[in-house]
């Protein structure tokens, strides 16, 4: 059984960046090679300069929604937040705060026009139908769905900063944070110095800012997430395998689903979609990635699990002392690590 309390860490309050840099590659990024006993201090925008010919880069291109929208009861007037867990079509799960009064079949009106009908209630969340797409919705009048510990409302700015550069299909509830470090003149020099990029999509649930329960932590699995691997992700790992490039992941969501996707014993993913619970801790052996990039995570997070499962506990918590110790910034807006 994993002891969370191994996997605890004090942090001041004044390392969790609250605001993003102001420019996205400017981000810190320290850099852990195998190996080597000391750790670098770079930058994001150092990644051509740390990348060899032939490596292939693969990201998380999930779209986040501006998933919380603000509603009232009609006979009492009470303020009701919507946060919706899914982009519909139809009808979508979704959380309501406060909820303890709220009853089925009854219709709450959205601020900033039209109206959301409790379907049913299902434990801590609910089935709500809206009277237009939600989609539309979401994207007319919610606001992004920033973590609870930046401790603050969301900007207009965060409609952009809080989305990947590259973000396609619409369906997470948080944002892939290390991918936020990338912006296409980046990728352009990397390409330039021939280092490969492709993507999968894992829409990200809020059960990554959770610390794991002691009851899945036996089971050993997580919050369950859905994936899909496009076929052009699997040639392109396939192709990178054969000239002898490594597979470097942006992001813990990303090692999630493709890990997820590959069958024991082998080393390429299964092109398609499904739905993972994987939990990936120390004793982890790992079917497809040979390098991570990845933010500096939660104390007993389930993150901090699988970037130890990599470098090993003892290895990141001497990184993580070093970030502290030369002023790095946490969690995600903060700064970065590239493990090699």
């Amino acid at each position: 059984m994993i002891d969370l309390d191994q996997w605890d860490f004090d942090l001041p309050d004044e390392r969790i960046a609250r605001f993003p840099t102001a420019e996205r590659a400017d981000a810190r990024l320290l850099v852990v090679r195998e190996g080597a006993s000391e750790f670098e201090d770079r930058h994001v925008r150092d990644l051509p300069d740390l990348l060899a010919p032939g490596d292939l880069l693969v990201g998380n291109d999930t779209r986040v929604m501006q998933a919380r929208l603000m509603a009232h009861r009609r006979h009492t007037g009470g303020a009701v937040e919507v946060f919706l867990l899914e982009p519909g079509p139809g009808p979508v799960e979704a959380l309501l705060r406060p909820g303890r009064r709220v009853r089925e079949g009854e219709v709450l009106e959205l601020d900033g026009g039209g109206t959301v009908r409790v379907v049913e209630r299902r434990d801590e969340r609910f089935l709500v139908e809206l009277d237009a797409d939600p989609a539309s919705v979401m994207a007319s009048q919610g606001q992004i769905p920033l973590p609870p510990y930046l401790g603050r409302d969301a900007v207009p700015d965060d409609k952009v900063r809080y989305q990947t550069t590259y973000a396609g299909p619409l369906g997470a509830s948080a944002a892939p944070t290390a991918g936020l470090h990338f912006t296409p003149a980046l990728l352009a020099r990397l390409a330039d110095r021939g280092v490969g990029f492709a993507t999968v999509t894992l829409h990200v649930g809020l059960g990554t800012f959770r610390p794991p329960r002691p009851e899945d932590l036996a089971a050993g699995r997580l919050h369950e997430e859905p994936f899909t691997i496009p076929q052009a992700t699997v040639h392109a790992i396939a192709e990178a395998r054969a000239r002898g490039g490594r597979i470097i992941a942006i992001g813990t969501t990303t090692v999630r689903a493709l890990e997820s996707a590959t069958p024991d014993g082998e080393r390429l993913p299964a092109a398609g979609s499904g739905a993972t619970t994987i939990l990936i801790a120390p004793g982890y052996r790992f079917k497809v990635i040979d390098g991570l990039i990845t933010n500096f995570h939660l104390p007993r997070s389930s993150l901090l699990l699988l970037v130890g499962a990599l470098i090993g506990r003892e290895r990141l918590f001497g990184a993580y002392a070093q970030a502290l110790r030369n002023g790095y910034r946490y969690f995600s807006y903060g700064d970065a690590m590239l493990l090699l």
